[in-house]
């Protein structure tokens, strides 16, 4: 019995360690915005993030209205917030950047 305890704790901890989950980041985002929105947009991402309160973030994300949003905020981006790609993979870590950044939250990004 000792042995299995051991086997078992081991075996928790072991797939502890190396499961992931998928969570969106706020640095991606920024990482997003920098390399394929900044130059588009021809403003900074401190001035797009703070181009809204968090309130206001959350209320376009949660009304299914962010891509619509962003367009408002860099209609020069429309391709890439039309696209896909942006849709499963992108939209939820710019959604963490401009929460993050946004003009209430008295952060401000490095881009």
């Amino acid at each position: 019995m000792k042995t299995f305890s051991k086997v078992a704790v081991a075996a928790i901890i072991g797939l502890g360690l190396l499961s992931t989950t998928v969570h969106a980041d706020a640095g991606k985002g920024q990482k997003i915005y920098a390399k394929k929105l900044k130059s588009v947009c021809e403003k900074s991402g401190a001035v797009f993030a703070a181009s809204h309160t968090q309130m206001e973030w959350e209320m376009a994300n949660s009304s299914g209205e962010l891509g619509a949003t962003f367009k408002a905020e860099c209609p020069a981006g429309s391709d890439l917030f039309d696209s896909a790609k942006f849709q499963k993979k992108m939209q939820s870590h710019l959604y963490d950047f401009v929460m993050e950044y946004a003009s209430d939250s008295g952060n401000v990004p490095s881009c």
